[in-house]
């Protein structure tokens, strides 16, 4: 059975790579920044899909891309199984630096993963976006039901009415809230991740320009 979709497209990829080269051709109205003048400063991530020791990081030379491969970010239900594993999660705050005069926002992100769900089973991949500091929350998820067995490639979409611009004038951390959750009864069983086959998580973000006012 095919998924649900919720504002998202469905997206095939090969890496697992954070990209910021080509931004300068996403700016509203005007020419972008220097894509040079962008660095991720850091990053940092905690939850139950990714606890301390249980995911890998790399920063690319010029500090423009990186790559999180996640071990045991799964999420299981089933005969025997407790209830804490039914859902995982991480958040992830992504330090970013870029020019002064403009704001930022998140406008695409990439996922891939595994589901196994019987019938009658399902579950779901959730995530949410904000900046330190602000109110504004993007929220997207994309569902899937039993029975199924597949690895999945989805995008999350920003539609206008769910950007989350970064605040003007300031550098804050641009927070990434994601989970997967999956839901069985009696002698079901389901399972879903945030990794590709062989372990690697594609996240890559993309972004959105707009000069200050």
């Amino acid at each position: 059975m095919k998924a649900k979709k919720i504002s998202r497209l469905n997206y095939w990829g090969l890496t697992g790579l954070l990209s910021l080269a080509a931004i300068g051709n996403l700016a509203l109205g005007e020419l972008g920044p220097d894509p040079r003048d962008v660095r991720i400063n850091g990053i940092s991530y905690a939850g139950s899909g990714c606890s301390a020791g249980s995911v890998s990081q790399n920063l690319s030379d010029d500090a423009k891309a990186f790559t999180l491969l996640f071990d045991s970010y799964v999420a299981e239900a089933g005969p025997g199984m407790p209830l804490s594993m039914a859902r995982k999660n991480c958040q992830i705050a992504l330090d970013l630096r870029f020019p002064q005069g403009w704001s930022y926002t998140v406008f695409t992100v990439d996922y891939r993963g595994y589901a196994r769900l019987d019938r009658g089973t399902s579950g779901e991949q959730v995530s949410s976006y904000y900046f330190q500091g602000q109110p504004k929350t993007g929220n997207l998820k994309t569902s899937y039901y039993g029975p199924t067995e597949k690895d999945y490639q989805i995008r999350d979409t920003l539609g206008l009415d769910a950007l989350v611009w970064s605040p003007c004038g300031a550098n804050r951390a641009l927070n990434m809230k994601t989970q997967v959750r999956v839901s069985a009864s009696g002698s079901r069983r389901a399972l879903m991740t945030i990794d590709s086959i062989d372990g690697e998580l594609k996240h890559v973000y993309g972004i959105k320009w707009r000069r200050c006012q």
